[in-house]
């Protein structure tokens, strides 16, 4: 065989190098930091993927609607998992009108390990309290396969610094009675301060 076929040959069998990786475009978040008077802890708020429900959570943080608030709940299922809630619980003075519900199928935000979503009763009627996931909890995602009201909580999203500061407040002692008896912590946890991060 020609040695200029040979060549021709090998030139042939180099196979053409891979197409360069899409770079990963991270979705828009803004950095909310909650200071507590158990220490502070940082939220990253997903403003592209939940944009009603992020937009209403920043409106409280720039109103300083969070300011002087508690952590009033907290629901321990097991080490190291639950939730814990806190917010406005509905004060006049301090609670904006209700939001549009936004089901983690439609933002695919889901709730995970320190997601933070929007406390609601009806889809539509969520404002100013919030809930921390402690541990995954898919149970709390909108599922379609389920009868009924299955369009899950809202979760906007996620603790990003601190989970340390949501573990003790999940560890928190609890009192009876209250609206939620055996949830209600005895002695609730003061939010000093929310402030958007620079």
């Amino acid at each position: 065989m020609p040695i200029v076929c040979l060549l021709l040959a090998a030139v042939q069998t180099v196979p053409a190098p891979a197409p360069a990786p899409t770079p990963t475009v991270e979705p828009r978040t803004e950095r909310v930091a909650i200071d507590t008077d158990k220490g502070r802890f940082v939220v990253a708020v997903e403003t592209e993927r939940a944009p009603i429900t992020a937009a209403n959570f920043l409106k409280y943080v720039d109103e300083k609607r969070l300011d002087g608030i508690t952590f009033y709940r907290t629901v321990k299922a097991g080490d190291k998992f639950g939730f814990v809630q806190f917010g406005v619980q509905n004060a006049p003075a301090r609670a904006l009108p209700p939001i549009k519900h936004e089901p983690t199928t439609q933002t695919g935000v889901k709730h995970v390990d320190g997601a933070i979503s929007v406390a609601r009763f009806e889809p539509g009627s969520a404002r100013g309290d919030f809930t921390i996931s402690v541990g995954d909890q898919p149970s709390l995602d909108a599922d379609p396969s389920k009868p009924g009201d299955n369009l899950g909580y809202a979760a906007f999203g996620r603790v990003v610094e601190g989970m340390d500061v949501i573990y003790t407040i999940l560890d928190a002692p609890t009192q009876p009675g209250g609206h939620f008896p055996g949830q209600m912590i005895a002695a609730p946890i003061k939010v000093l301060k929310a402030t958007r991060l620079k």
